[in-house]
């Protein structure tokens, strides 16, 4: 039996992801900090869609958790096809006068768990010639975010290390998706402090769910890249073509809220 392993599945894009997953034929192991929350999520998923589904309590911010959760799969004979690196946070704050454990937290839990456990299971996938890897992203990995400075830089790292891993296993059976979307309704923008943004006082966003149906669409069709959304594709399609000046401060007062 294989699965497909998503973190941060307790909310947001993680949580739409494992229904998405779950609704198409996938058995399920999901991470995440609140193990009540993801009991519950669960339960509905085997009710709903008659799947077999594991749960993990994992702080992925820390190293450890990552090893731990792969000799869990590994314990258990867990076979898991697909990764699903959801698991993130942001902060609205100038970084001068933010909360380095907070900063400190993202880098952990945005790039160093990712690639972490992209190391730890890919030698299995490429062993069994499939699988694949999900890595969500977002539109802010196109350009530098004050405001959000470690959020934007870690979502570039997500990015640009996705597109180099899809171009390695080309031939592999493996493949690599990078999941781009815009401001979307999730929790994530409560723990970002990022009630008071332009991006979203100016925007209609979409749901976590129309994130994670796009996302899980690009991932079972092998692209690359998926940037969700017509505008957002305009926007990152013309990034390059715009004076780092002019991008700098435009997206300064959409994260600023002014």
């Amino acid at each position: 039996m294989a699965f497909t392993l998503i973190t941060g599945a307790s909310s947001g894009i993680g949580f739409e992801l494992s229904h998405q997953f779950a609704q198409n034929g996938h058995d399920l192991i999901l991470a995440a900090r609140s193990e009540e929350v993801l009991k519950d999520l669960a339960d509905t998923l085997r009710k709903k869609y008659s799947r077999t589904v594991h749960v993990v309590r994992a702080d992925l911010s820390q190293a450890k958790e990552c090893l731990k959760l792969y000799d869990y799969c590994q314990e258990n004979s867990l076979e898991v096809d697909n990764l699903v690196n959801n698991a993130g946070i942001g902060d609205v704050s100038a970084f001068a006068d933010s909360d380095w454990k907070k900063q400190e937290t993202m880098i952990h839990l945005n790039i160093e768990s990712l690639t972490r456990l992209s190391h730890l299971f890919l030698p299995d996938f490429i062993k069994r010639g499939r699988g694949g890897i999900l890595n969500v992203a977002s539109t802010a990995a196109f350009q530098p975010g004050p405001y959000m400075a470690v959020y934007y830089a870690s979502k570039s790292f997500v990015l640009s290390f996705s597109l180099a891993l899809s171009e390695e296993l080309k031939e592999t059976g493996v493949h690599v998706t990078a999941l781009c979307p815009g401001p979307t309704e999730s929790g994530f923008q409560k723990t970002a402090n990022m009630q008071k943004s332009l991006a979203f006082k100016l925007m209609k966003v979409p749901t976590s769910a129309d994130v994670a149906e796009y996302g899980y669409k690009a991932f079972k069709n092998k692209k690359p890249l998926a940037v969700h959304g017509s505008m957002n594709k305009v926007m990152t399609s013309t990034v390059g073509l715009l004076p780092n000046s002019f991008l700098l401060k435009v997206v300064k007062k959409l994260n600023a809220g002014r």
